[in-house]
């Protein structure tokens, strides 16, 4: 497994479509992550205190951090794009969202890799087909892989796990991380790995991923812990794979991170789940 898959695999997403067709005048986004991709028209994109972005051919537009922003079709004829939110596996501090930067701004030329997935998700969302919702969010899950698959081929992310692979030295730290993610992992152990001194390893880590090392573990161990606890797995047996003696150390864990027990969080996500599914009925 490649190392983009193996921090992917254990940071899920999921893409829900919320505008479809043509938009007129203005509409506001910012609750959650978001992906626009304009097939045609132009529009504005403004967020409070930066630079507006003018979308006047096919582009791609992910902002992943529940960004405010709106969308101002400017065009004497109306745009013609999809947008979807973008919600991630641990919503206040997730390993993916620190990984890439606050907005990715691609254009989508006939021969980019893009432009197939563009096309198929544009047929789906205005054809009346059977499996049509379902085929339009997994398709949306496809696309973001393919934004940040390009994102990291182009060197565009800076900090987060993501752009630390790129790094020799914590690319072998990030590895071992994921792989063991219940080791209770010294700061000495991890230098030893990184070929640095305790200090030089600390500082570097936290400039490059965003997190000290223990706060990228625990994020990753609450990571593991959902993906578990969504296979019905025991509490107390989910602690011990992900490095806590008690299912309560755990418990302790998750109220602090989430605000809630690990039973909540599941019955939370899996009326989540339910609300999405009867949405699409």
């Amino acid at each position: 497994m490649d190392n983009l898959s193996g921090i992917l695999n254990q940071h899920t997403f999921a893409t829900t479509i919320n505008h479809s067709g043509q938009l007129s005048g203005i509409k506001h986004f910012g609750q959650h992550g978001q992906l626009h991709l304009l097939e045609s028209g132009t529009v504005r994109l403004n967020r409070p205190g930066q630079r507006e972005i003018l979308m006047d051919r096919p582009s791609v537009v992910l902002l992943p951090k529940g960004t405010s922003h709106y969308l101002e079709s400017i065009d004497d004829r109306p745009a013609r794009l999809i947008s979807a939110s973008v919600t991630f596996s641990i919503a206040s501090s997730s390993l993916l969202i620190n990984a890439l930067p606050d907005i990715v701004y691609l254009q989508v030329s006939p021969e980019c890799s893009l432009s197939c997935t563009v096309q198929w998700l544009f047929n789906e969302v205005f054809e009346q087909r059977f499996g049509k919702d379902i085929m339009i969010n997994k398709l949306g899950e496809i696309f973001m892989l393919q934004v940040l698959r390009h994102a990291t081929e182009q060197g565009s992310l800076h900090q987060g796990a993501i752009a630390a692979l790129n790094h020799p030295q914590m690319r072998k730290v990030i590895e071992v991380i994921h792989n063991q993610p219940g080791h209770h992992w010294t700061l000495n152990e991890l230098a030893s790995i990184a070929a640095m001194s305790r200090s030089k390893f600390a500082e570097s880590f936290k400039t490059l991923v965003g997190q000290t090392p223990n706060d990228y573990i625990t994020d990753l161990r609450l990571a593991v812990a959902q993906q578990l606890l969504k296979h019905n797995k025991p509490v107390n047996f989910v602690a011990g794979e992900v490095g806590y003696e008690h299912g309560s150390a755990l418990v302790r864990i998750f109220k602090k991170k989430l605000g809630v027990s690990p039973r909540q969080w599941l019955q939370q996500s899996r009326g989540n789940q339910a609300s999405v599914a009867g949405a699409m009925v």
